[in-house]
């Protein structure tokens, strides 16, 4: 028995045996209410720390407060901030970050109540992660900021990261604007882009100065890219007409305002990046793991335990994948074979289906909005289920909408998560429609239900009930392994009942998250190229090239992230085959999926203290 679970059953044992002696009984206890009050205000003290690390997180990183919509009143001066991405600014946050962390390890969790001894441990593990990563003179480290927690990246931008890309999409999808005072505060955030694009562009001098360059392959998707965000006319840039029409009916000439700000200083800060990375362009190799790194290998034990939070290695983590798959593709034969198809391997059989008409759409705007019509559809069918899976429910805001079309040629196939606080925000389903070939009719579905609902959009929602802190502070391999566990619950919810090839796609949905193991560790662990990797992926697992293209290149850039899904998703799985052997007839399927949701977004170990928790409870 853990230690977390054995306390927990000494305290509540101790709270029920109070409230069932006689009066008499009761008042010769009484001695005992100085020691719980003392108990008490240990705990409020901590929590109080914890509330006041939590406002610093936010001037560390004001976008977190946009995210949720709370950079309002008190708050209403991060709304004008961005974080300060410059070498010395990043120096900075790290110091920051070491001071916060001397702190909350100096806290003794053995006299705190579980709820907050489990809270410490989210906020002191988050920040152990993010010192350790920081310890590397390269690279961006985002454990910290609730809008890109998800990533850590070996090269400051990339195809997929960097201000060029996550600030507009940013400013046009979170940053509110209803008052005049906000829209000065987006102005501000302009100038603040700028002065992010050139501290990046010097923090991309400062690695490749280390011999830290991203592979060739990357930059000539990134330089195409930036080419994308510079090019055009300024007064059409959607930083600027983002604001240009929600302030159009507002006095102050807004519109002319940023096209002037975007003019003068985002465009020549563009430039100097983009020149950069030119001359980085230049010294790169094809060379795709962070193995040729300074420090590569311990770089990727990094990376690889911040996307887990476990301490598996590499080769574990390579084996775990393969394992999953055989068993994964056991299952998707019998449905093949079902179907008629029973000539060649199980990628094969997938890479036929997949390329018939039936399940493809036309390559234009009909095609995109029948896509976008099925995906409102399952969100619409699969809220009518959710009371069976859940016992307490939440609102799933949700808006589906498609990527801006400069992001999406680096961007992954689909992203989301929960919308603010107050939800004037939805929570957003973002899909990625540069072309319809990258998706079929049976592969939509799951990926709808990972993305929003139950998946990231619906998660994200129950953090909104626990302290403030929670909602900053995500783990991939928590938050990506519940989408993973969210696509199975639709799948146990019976949405396949009388549909086989959705089915088969939810099987691929999770045999390709069983791919990315093997193949996230080929590349940076057992030094696969490119190419060996992209063919192993789309061979074995029947994805489409371009897909599969747009996967690889996703892990060489975020080397670890990709690894977080099927291990967290694994772990749940493991504990609730726990929890059902440990109840028998007691256990109740609803109550588990609460108690793995409502505990918030932890690191695995912190799951597994829950879930025994859960145990003893019933």
């Amino acid at each position: 028995m853990s230690a977390s679970r054995r306390d927990f059953l000494v305290g509540t044992g101790a709270a029920l045996a109070v409230t069932h002696l006689p009066a008499v009984a009761q008042n010769a206890n009484q001695n005992a209410k100085p020691a719980i009050s003392r108990a008490a205000n240990i705990d409020k003290a901590t929590e109080g720390l914890l509330a006041e690390l939590a406002e610093e997180l936010m001037v560390d990183y004001p976008e977190s407060a946009t995210g949720l919509g709370i950079d309002t009143g008190a708050r209403a001066p991060l709304k004008a901030k961005l974080t300060d991405r410059s070498a010395d600014g990043q120096r900075a946050i790290a110091q920051r970050i070491a001071k916060r962390l001397q702190r909350l390890k100096a806290i003794d969790t053995s006299t705190l109540s579980d709820a907050t001894r489990i809270n410490v441990d989210v906020m002191r593990t988050a920040h152990e992660f993010a010192a350790e990563g920081f310890e590397f003179p390269y690279g961006d480290v985002s454990t910290l900021s609730q809008n890109w927690s998800y990533r850590n990246a070996p090269y400051v931008v990339a195809q997929n990261t960097g201000a060029f890309l996550e600030i507009p999409s940013m400013l046009d999808s979170r940053h509110t604007v209803e008052t005049r005072a906000d829209a000065d505060a987006y102005l501000s955030r302009m100038e603040a882009y700028a002065g992010q694009l050139d501290g990046e562009t010097g923090r991309l001098r400062e690695a490749a100065a280390q011999g830290v360059i991203a592979p060739d392959f990357l930059l000539d998707k990134t330089l195409n890219q930036l080419r994308i965000a510079r090019g055009g006319k300024v007064a059409e840039w959607s930083l600027v007409t983002s604001l240009a029409q929600r302030t159009k009916n507002m006095p102050g000439d807004y519109a002319g305002k940023a096209a002037k700000i975007a003019k003068e200083k985002v465009a020549p800060a563009l430039e100097r990046q983009l020149n950069e990375l030119e001359a980085h362009r230049k010294r790169a190799t094809s060379d795709a793991g962070v193995w040729k790194l300074p420090r590569g290998d311990e770089y990727y034990a990094w990376a690889l335990s911040a996307g887990t939070t476990t301490r598996m290695t590499p080769d574990q983590i390579h084996e775990l994948g393969l394992e999953e798959l055989r068993a994964l593709q056991s299952e998707m034969d019998g449905i093949l074979k079902a179907q008629g198809m029973t000539e060649g391997t199980v990628g094969e059989r997938m890479t036929a289906l997949g390329k018939e008409e039936r399940f493809l759409y036309p390559d234009n705007d009909e095609g995109r909005a029948q896509i976008m019509a099925l995906l409102n559809d399952r969100v619409k069918d699969i809220r009518t289920r959710l009371p069976r899976a859940f016992a307490t429910l939440v609102p799933g805001n949700l808006e589906i909408v498609r990527m801006a079309p400069e992001v999406e040629p680096g961007a992954p196939g689909a992203y989301g998560g929960a919308g603010t606080i107050d939800g004037k925000v939805p929570g957003k389903f973002w899909i990625n429609l540069h072309t319809t070939k990258l998706w079929t009719s049976y592969a939509l579905p799951t990926l709808t239900y990972h993305e929003s609902i139950p998946g990231h959009v619906w998660q994200g929602e129950y953090t909104f009930k626990l302290p403030l802190f929670r909602s900053l502070l995500a783990f991939n391999a928590f938050a990506e392994g519940w989408a993973l566990y969210a696509e199975q619950l639709a799948d146990e919810l019976g949405v396949y009942q009388n549909d086989p090839f959705g089915r088969l796609g939810y099987l691929q949905s999770i045999a390709f998250r069983a791919c990315r193991l093997v193949v996230d560790t080929g590349l940076h662990a057992k030094r696969w190229t490119r190419q060996q990797a992209i063919e192993w992926f789309a061979r074995t697992n029947g994805s489409g090239i371009e897909e599969v293209t747009s996967e690889v290149d996703r892990y060489c850039a975020w080397p670890g992230q990709a690894c977080g899904y099927k291990v967290g998703h694994s772990e749940i799985n493991r504990l609730r085959n726990k929890a059902q052997q440990a109840l028998g007839n007691k256990f109740d399927f609803r109550k588990f999926n609460d108690a793995v949701v409502m505990g918030g977004d932890v690191p695995m170990v912190v799951l597994a203290r829950n879930i025994d928790a859960f145990i003893a409870r019933s």
